[in-house]
């Protein structure tokens, strides 16, 4: 189990669950929760905390079937910045292209006007998926 391999790796390092939590930037509370089971950690912080003990990502994940899931699945589902960024620019671009033949040419004003509210909606979408992630990281 993922939780035991952790347990075992942090205790041959005589590292306190603080200290292991403080070289990754997470709670000492998240370390806990990994090593009985009840949380995993993302991909990113399996990738550290591999780095950080010196070992693969396979001898953390190898025995550990739910959090190998887990990793596959969080993988499928997440889109970097770039995607959003290609997303945004392609709606943007969709409201320009609406406008001008809508108008029979383009009215700047309320182009801008639509782009910046459609920046700002985008912003806003952003921030909450990144605020989501953040709390869902912490339980």
């Amino acid at each position: 189990m993922f939780g035991n391999k952790l347990k075992k790796e942090r205790e041959q390092r005589e590292w306190s669950q603080e200290y292991l939590a403080e070289k990754i930037q997470v709670s000492r509370q998240s370390i806990s929760k990994w090593e009985t089971g009840k949380n995993y950690p993302s991909i990113e912080l399996i990738i550290d905390l591999s780095d950080l003990f010196g070992i693969t990502i396979d001898e953390l994940l190898r025995s550990d079937e739910k959090l190998k899931g887990k990793v596959v699945q969080d993988s499928k589902q997440k889109l970097n910045w770039q995607s959003h960024f290609l997303i945004g620019i392609g709606v943007l671009i969709g409201i320009v292209i609406v406008s001008m033949i809508k108008n029979d040419g383009i009215n700047w004003m309320a182009t801008v006007e639509v782009i910046g509210i459609t920046a700002l909606l985008f912003l806003t979408y952003l921030f909450i998926r990144k605020g989501v992630r953040v709390v869902e990281q912490r339980k």
